[in-house]
């Protein structure tokens, strides 16, 4: 791996250590730092009863409601959980061009989080998209043994959900790293990652020139997923109109984000640590 990614991955361990995965009230805590769902399960919490069906594991069967009513009913109990995190980076190229640092602040950011998990006796997986979504290597270790992570994608998001749609936990915290860059219908797309969680952050990543293009008079545009070419003469009001769309799918992405009940937010890739305070403020993560 790059070593300024290998870098990010430590620096991110380092910082991660300072805060916590916060669990959302879906997912309730036991005495010992498990927690419970509402899921029926194996576990020794007692729920209820319900009447026996074909099927029924028989061992659950009270037998003393059986003696007392000629009714055979079940016990229920509360499905033990272990909250999880599930990590989908977007590794397509434009996450990785050459003049910003949006590689190495997506894996610091993904460590930063793998650790704040940890502290919450959360498990956590750690994706990336391809041609495909696939697990990233050593992903359930600290994010110092993780490997393999390529770039290089000329597939969007919405591509790797279809071909290869990552095996997400059921009532996990889903949470997506991206630059959003890409033609999409975002409804579909929060739909499709909320479905079956427990919660679902979506964190924008940009660099400081995705916000603020530096660049005037006469340029050629080469998209870096498609390799399509555009000449343009770059002035005051091409910049303008540019942030205008900016914003405009920034909202269209915060319209179906609050339509779902997941929680988007902005951070800038050269000011990584100074904008952790977003993930404290959609309630993603709290100091230690």
């Amino acid at each position: 791996m790059d070593k300024k990614l290998r870098h990010a991955l430590n620096e991110g361990e380092n910082i991660g250590q300072q805060y916590t995965l916060l669990v959302p009230h879906t997912i309730h805590r036991s005495m010992v730092g498990m927690r419970l769902g509402w899921r029926t399960g194996t576990s020794i919490d007692f729920q209820d009863y319900r009447e026996y069906q074909p099927g029924d594991d028989i061992r659950f069967v009270d037998w003393n409601v059986y003696a007392r009513s000629d009714r055979l009913t079940v016990k229920l109990y509360m499905e033990e959980v272990t909250p999880h995190l599930d990590i989908l980076i977007d590794g397509s190229r434009s996450m990785n061009l050459g003049n910003t640092t949006k590689a190495a602040a997506t894996l610091k950011l993904a460590a930063i989080l793998a650790v704040a998990a940890e502290n919450a006796y959360c498990s956590h997986a750690v994706w990336i998209s391809d041609n495909g979504f696939r697990k990233v290597i050593n992903d359930f270790l600290l994010p110092t043994a993780w490997d393999g992570f390529e770039f290089n994608s000329p597939h969007s998001i919405d591509d790797a959900l279809e071909v290869m749609p990552p095996t997400l936990r059921p009532l996990s915290i889903r949470v997506l790293i991206s630059d959003l860059l890409w033609p999409a219908t975002p409804i579909h797309t929060v739909q499709r990652l909320q479905s079956g969680g427990a919660a679902l952050f979506i964190l924008q990543l940009l660099a400081r020139n995705d916000i603020d293009p530096p660049i005037y008079g006469s340029v050629r545009l080469v998209d870096s997923e498609t390799d399509e070419i555009a000449d343009l003469l770059v002035d005051e009001t091409t910049i303008k109109q540019y942030r205008r769309n900016l914003t405009q799918w920034q909202q269209s992405w915060a319209e179906a984000c609050r339509q779902y009940g997941a929680q988007l937010t902005t951070l800038v890739a050269e000011e990584l640590e100074s904008s952790i305070v977003n993930l404290q403020k959609i309630q993603l993560v709290i100091p230690v």
